[in-house]
């Protein structure tokens, strides 16, 4: 049943997350929420690996997701589940694309998406800031049309390490012209060399 789950589950993420990869992200903390397969930060951590890995983010975050919870075979099934919706669609879009292109009605239906789409990245992009930047914790529950916000303490809302090491990037990689000609995956280490650091210095 955990295959058929996590296909099901996949397949609504991929019909329903209008705007590409980080629109997927309020459908996947869904998912947390309600199987408990993972939590709002483990999601985090799975971002970041999907971002820094090649492939769409969307298809990277399945087939992560479906291998944490199954393994290989999971991750199989999870990300024929994300990708089927869009299979499906663009199928039926070549069969019709020709009588319908003009039609003004789809033309209509596709503007009326666009807010849609434009929420769904930025409620993922406010998500990622408050959880990476903030002690902010987002909880969302079954039914729950909103979400609810919980601040761990007030005179520590934020992670000044995290917030420090994004200003730090910001002004090198738009500033200082010597690092803006680096690849992006020299910035990804140098975070990744930075989080295992202050991870290493906690644990001491």
């Amino acid at each position: 049943m955990i295959y058929l789950r996590l296909f099901w589950e996949f397949f609504k993420t991929g019909l329903f997350a209008v705007g590409g990869g980080m629109a997927t992200i309020p459908f996947l903390q869904n998912i947390g929420d309600s199987t408990g397969w993972y939590t709002y930060t483990d999601l985090m951590n799975m971002l970041a690996v999907s971002e820094s890995t090649p492939g769409p983010i969307g298809i990277n975050m399945a087939t992560y997701v479906g291998f944490v919870v199954a393994g290989v075979p999971g991750a199989v099934v999870a990300t024929v589940g994300e990708i089927t919706p869009s299979i499906v669609v663009i199928l039926l879009v070549a069969m019709a694309l020709n009588k319908f292109k003009d039609n003004k009605y789809v033309a209509n239906a596709f503007y009326g998406l666009r807010p849609a789409s434009t929420g769904l990245i930025a409620a993922a992009g406010i998500g990622v800031a408050l959880e990476v930047l903030t002690t902010v914790t987002t909880i969302s529950g079954k039914n729950q049309l909103f979400n609810l916000f919980e601040v761990e303490s007030i005179t520590g809302l934020f992670r000044w390490k995290a917030v420090i090491l994004a200003i730090v990037l910001i002004l090198l990689s738009n500033w200082v012209k010597p690092i803006k000609k680096l690849h992006p995956v020299v910035l990804i280490a140098f975070s990744a060399v930075v989080g295992i650091v202050f991870q290493f210095a906690n644990i001491s």
